[in-house]
């Protein structure tokens, strides 16, 4: 019988000081009797001191049991401790246990000793299968649980459903010492034609793969997995409990999809993305256990997930996640390396995204105060001064820089000049595209033809509960808890046609000349990337748009330590303000640890796939890169600067890699496109990247 791990109903009599999740599930714990602070995975936790009654050393219950991963449950003066297919039930005073139903006798009771619980070490331990060690001379106990023990999936388990023709399971543990199983377990949904049935006669069916059998053009054994990554500002992805529908736009092109949950920005970077390459390790670790090609694997998302999508693709075998794999039991001997990634507006680059913004949208600012202005012309001079080391290469190999001009600030040279070249190709994209007369749609900004997703995978966890998506297009403004201060959409409820392409950009340059048309050619020419951001994209966040100075943006708790708490990130920030009133809290947070003694270089380090594929960077080279992308942005989306889908498109190219990459014009923050939408083009893209 499988028990559910649970949570604890309140006792408070009997609580003591909370274990921290990430250390809560590490494979060691070591205390000394009679002492008060015991290590678990290396962090210290007060606890009550253990000691030794009847030759039987008793400790604290929940260190013991929620630090090799079960949970506590008390009921009517029992206490269950709980983990994966075991159950022990215990009463205070007894030496009578049960194990699964079984009766035990214990060496000594449990005991309360200042309000805590304090049970015998040995039996609880060994009974959920970790090793107990006894040094005399130090007096010292160490208990480690074997984190390889992770089992494969259960195809005696599998659900179906017939309307769509998959087979499907949920709750599938993907790491041996999960910090949460609300988000780290996973469910797989399978075209029918790669299984073999056998109803077990109670809703559930004994299966094995098919490789015979094809479905649009793939075999059990040449199938794609793709991967969805729905975490909107880095926010936590429950975990699947029950049949997604969305699987089904992905299955019938023969694709297995592999929605796995992960925790999200409370928990601190990088553990969104150490839970979904423990998800990859587990896929590849059941082998020939389930359909699909492990060779083929890819992850999608939009906005902070378009940002960890992209990480997925850029870190793969990366050792910097090593420890925080260790951690949570990941299987250590698989590859998390993904074949391709296909992002959406990612919001990455983090480690100079403050800088970037002000670059390229701290001119549509007004009303900033003198300290903001010089702050905010700080950043801009210093992303200046970053492309012109970062050493960045056009497609002819050219390498991309910026010119210094009045105050400081870098607004020409021949990076410039590429970015405005890309916002050129944009609108000329769009003027292909469209069909005029054209009508603006209410809610965009001169938008295009394109976009539209169905939302696949499991939602986010908002906690007050879900945004309205209108008409079935999400807004991720709404989900990811970004703070904006405005935005260039055009929400005013006005629609507007327009007859000829002539009046179109007629509107784009009401305010100030810088577009040029040539009708023979329906061709347009920019003129100044300036004018273009004045129009089209401003700026939607304050001076520090991601390091707030208050603290308040979802990247300042990605980069706390896991409490859920805001912490500042950036020392270019930090330098700048080092003799105002916010110069302590940043020099504090950047002298922080994490719980595996980790700093914020290191978790940024973690988190930027420009680290990987740069040699301006220390981890050039030192990750397995996807070999396929495709990059898609609203080019007038206000959350991040245009520079941010540029550089990484170009670093990519620059690494010998396959990228598709497209500005769309006139949309936002958004799952944009040029034509079609958005599930049925990434389908399209997989297909095309296996040659089919």
């Amino acid at each position: 019988m499988l028990f559910k791990k649970r949570i604890l109903c309140a006792v408070a009599a009997i609580m003591i000081t909370a274990i921290p999740a990430a250390q809560a599930n590490g494979g060691e714990i070591s205390f000394v009797v009679g002492e008060n602070v015991a290590q678990i995975n290396g962090a210290a936790v007060s606890i009550t001191p253990a000691y030794i009654t009847n030759d039987t050393t008793l400790v604290p219950l929940r260190v013991i049991a929620e630090g090799l991963g079960a949970d506590v449950q008390w009921n009517d003066g029992a206490v269950t401790v709980a983990y994966e297919n075991t159950e022990i039930v215990l009463t205070i005073g007894s030496r009578t246990s049960t194990v699964n139903g079984e009766e035990k006798t214990l060496l000594a009771a449990p005991e309360l000793t200042s309000d805590t619980a304090m049970v015998p070490i040995r039996f609880i331990s060994e009974t959920l299968g970790a090793d107990v060690e006894w040094n005399g001379d130090l007096r010292k106990v160490t208990v480690t649980k074997n984190m390889d023990a992770l089992a494969k999936i259960d195809n005696t388990k599998w659900q179906y459903n017939a309307e769509d023709n998959v087979y499907w399971q949920t709750g599938v543990n993907y790491c041996a010492n999960p910090a949460d199983t609300k988000y780290e377990t996973l469910g797989i949904f399978v075209p029918g034609e790669y299984m073999t049935a056998a109803d077990n006669g109670d809703g559930t069916y004994t299966c094995s793969v098919n490789y015979d059998a094809e479905k649009s053009g793939y075999t059990a054994a040449t199938a794609p997995i793709v991967i969805p990554v729905n975490t909107p500002g880095y926010s936590a992805m429950a975990a699947p409990t029950d049949y997604v529908n969305d699987a089904s736009s992905y299955t019938k092109a023969g694709f297995i999809y592999v929605n796995a949950g992960c925790r999200g920005r409370n928990e601190g970077a990088p553990t969104g993305i150490t839970d979904l390459k423990a998800a990859i390790r587990y896929i590849r670790s059941c082998g020939d256990d389930i359909a699909g090609n492990t060779d083929r694997i890819f992850s999608f998302g939009m906005s902070g997930g378009g940002a960890q999508s992209a990480l997925l693709g850029a870190t793969g075998d990366s050792d910097l996640y090593t420890p925080y794999l260790e951690t949570i039991g990941a299987v250590m001997d698989e590859s998390d390396a993904v074949t391709g990634s296909m992002c959406w507006c990612p919001i990455t680059n983090l480690d100079y995204a403050n800088e970037a913004y002000e670059w390229n949208m701290g001119i549509t600012r007004t009303d900033l105060s003198d300290d903001m202005k010089t702050l905010s012309d700080g950043l801009a001079e210093a992303f200046g001064k970053y492309i012109n080391e970062l050493g960045l290469k056009d497609e002819n190999g050219n390498v991309l820089t910026l010119t210094e001009g009045e105050n400081g600030i870098y607004a020409s040279g021949s990076y410039y000049d590429y970015i405005k070249s890309e916002i050129e190709r944009s609108l000329n994209n769009f003027l292909s595209d469209t069909e005029f007369p054209y009508t603006k749609q209410s809610g965009v900004m001169f938008g295009g033809p394109g976009g539209g997703h169905d939302f696949g995978g499991e939602m986010p966890d908002f906690g007050g509960g879900m945004p309205d998506f209108g008409d079935g297009m999400p807004n991720f403004e709404d989900m990811d808890g970004i703070n904006r201060i405005g935005g260039t959409d055009d929400k005013s409820g006005e629609s507007v046609t327009y007859q000829t392409p002539e009046e179109y950009i007629a509107s784009l340059n009401d305010e100030n000349e810088w577009i040029s048309y040539d009708k023979a050619s329906n061709t347009a020419t920019v003129t100044s990337v300036e004018d273009f951001v004045k129009t089209c994209k401003n700026a939607s966040k304050s001076v520090g748009a991601f390091d707030d100075l208050n603290g308040t943006q979802g990247e300042n708790v990605l980069f706390g330590y896991g409490d859920g708490k805001d912490a500042h990130f950036d020392p270019i920030m930090a330098e700048l303000l080092k003799d105002t009133e916010y110069g302590e809290s940043y020099a504090a947070d950047l002298a922080k640890t994490d719980a595996l003694g980790k700093d914020v270089s290191y978790r940024m380090n973690a988190y930027n796939p420009m680290y990987y594929i740069e040699d301006y960077y220390e981890g050039y080279g030192t990750s397995k890169v996807a070999d396929y992308w495709r990059i898609r942005t609203g080019i007038n989306q206000g959350d991040t600067a245009l520079s941010t889908e540029i550089n990484l498109a170009l670093a990519l190219r620059s690494y010998g890699k396959n990228v598709d990459f497209e500005t769309v014009w006139g949309q936002g923050h958004t799952m944009a496109e040029r034509t079609g939408n958005s599930t049925d083009n990434l389908i399209e893209w997989v297909n095309s990247c296996l040659n089919k």
